[in-house]
Formats: structure tokens, C-alpha cells, sequence
């Protein structure tokens, strides 16, 4: 069973105050604000990692599918849109885009399709985020 760590600090107020975020793996520590999460400021943010996990997951299930399906990936590569919106109970991820584009010698567009919509449906991210709209933008390079 694998478990995953990350850890977050905050000081002062939300609107003046700072934070760090990191990874239990030490691949990654970051500083992030009000700025950094609700305007254009320098950092990182949670939705922004959100956004890597759920595009790394995503290809790695794609991947997977293939695999399984008998098709050998030359490349996978996702990118993923995490949308914050304030409401009126406060902010909150509305949707994820996720976009595909992947390299994938002999298949067809119908297949490819199916396999990886099995993906946005199978990973484990995914599953985790299934409260919100996730959609789904594949494309067969070439």
C-alpha cells in the first residue's frame, strides 16, 4: 500500500500572509499567498498541484490502457486546467480540463477515444476529484 505525504504551513492572515507547501518526497517545496491562489502572484497554489497530480495520473493510466490493449506509447502528453471560482459559499474547483495529445503507432481515433476516456474514468485521481466536471480533450498526434 502506497501513502503519500505533503505538508503545508501558514503565517499571518489570509490576505497578508504566506505560506510553503511540500512534498514528503522532497521533489518539490514552494511558497504560495493570497496572490499566488486568487490573482497572478508569484507561487504556487493547491489547485496548481491538483492540476499536475491529476495530469500525471491521467497519463499514466493512458498508458496503462494502451499497454493492456496491446498498443505501445511512444509519448502521452497531458496538460490539465484547474478552474477556481468564487460562489457564493465561498471558492470553490468547478472543473478540470484535461488536454491529450499522445503518439500512438497503430491505432485508430475510435479506439484511442475509448481507451482513453477508460482513463479520465480509471485514474485514481480522477476518482478521488469525481465531485467535479472533469472533461476531456484527446488527440492522436500526426
Amino acid at each position: 500500500m502506497a501513502i503519500r505525504t505533503a505538508k503545508a504551513e501558514w503565517k499571518g492572515n489570509l490576505m497578508e500572509g504566506a505560506g510553503t507547501m511540500a512534498l514528503g518526497s522532497g521533489a518539490y517545496s514552494g511558497a504560495y499567498s493570497f496572490k499566488s491562489r486568487f490573482e497572478e502572484g508569484a507561487g504556487t497554489n493547491p489547485e496548481e498541484l491538483i492540476a499536475a497530480a491529476h495530469a500525471g495520473c491521467f497519463s499514466m493510466a493512458l498508458s496503462g490502457q494502451l499497454s493492456k490493449a496491446g498498443f505501445s506509447p511512444k509519448r502521452i502528453a497531458t496538460s490539465a486546467k484547474v478552474q477556481l471560482l468564487k460562489q457564493e459559499a465561498g471558492f470553490a474547483i468547478t472543473l478540470i480540463e484535461l488536454e491529450n495529445e499522445s503518439e500512438v503507432p497503430g491505432i485508430d481515433d475510435a479506439k484511442f477515444q475509448e481507451l482513453a476516456g477508460n482513463a479520465k474514468t480509471g485514474c485514481p485521481v480522477s476518482k478521488a476529484l469525481a465531485a467535479v466536471e472533469i472533461k476531456l480533450t484527446a488527440k492522436l498526434a500526426g
